[in-house]
């Protein structure tokens, strides 16, 4: 039988681990995950995860990272199943608040993820979520959709918000309910960069 390339190899390990480690994190959180417990469970040992990871908290970051690209992806797909453009732009900024709620994203990304890693806006991600934002807005304003505006500026403004927005209603009492008051205050923001603004009762 043929060897698997040892890049395919590392790929599984680092797969195997980043697996586990996300399933003991969701559901215990990261302080209480043991490193044993979910190495074992990969079927490895806790020098393989030392090797390609660093520690606990890089697996952490691994984690982190691979949720975050599924979150892109959900929301890239929110976007293009729009009927307008700045329709889309609106839901998938709702999409993202919405997230919040989602038990494994509000425990590693909103929670876990701020304790061990510190403020979010430092995270390797948010300059990508920036870009997106800014291109995104310079097409609503180039098209006059919206008012004419700094993108880039305004970009930062909408990622701070949707961020705080976020870890406020991961760490509310009522999330739910927080959740309903974030939305509701968001479109009422995002309103107010359209040119043409809707009449409101």
């Amino acid at each position: 039988m043929a060897h698997k390339p040892r890049s395919e190899m590392i790929a599984e390990t680092r797969a195997k681990l980043v697996a586990a480690a996300r399933q003991a994190f969701g559901t215990v959180g990261y302080a209480d995950a043991s490193m044993d417990d979910f190495t074992a469970e990969a079927g490895l040992t806790r020098g393989a995860l030392y090797h390609h990871f660093g520690g606990k908290k890089g697996l952490l970051e691994a984690v982190i990272a691979e949720i975050d690209a599924e979150m892109n992806e959900r929301l890239r797909e929110i976007t293009a199943d729009a009927e307008t453009p700045w329709q889309g732009f609106v839901d998938e900024c709702i999409a993202y608040l919405r997230m919040a709620l989602e038990p494994e994203i509000q425990r590693i990304m909103l929670r876990d993820g701020p304790a061990v890693l510190g403020d979010p806006t430092t995270w390797p991600n948010q300059s990508a979520c920036i870009a997106s934002l800014s291109t995104n807005l310079r097409r609503l304003r180039d098209a006059g959709t919206i008012v004419d505006l700094d993108p880039d500026a305004m970009a930062h403004l909408i990622n701070g918000a949707s961020l705080n927005a976020s870890l406020w209603i991961a760490n509310a009492p009522d999330p739910e309910e927080t959740s309903r008051r974030a939305v509701g205050a968001f479109r009422v923001l995002l309103e107010g960069l359209l040119a043409d603004k809707p009449a409101r009762q």
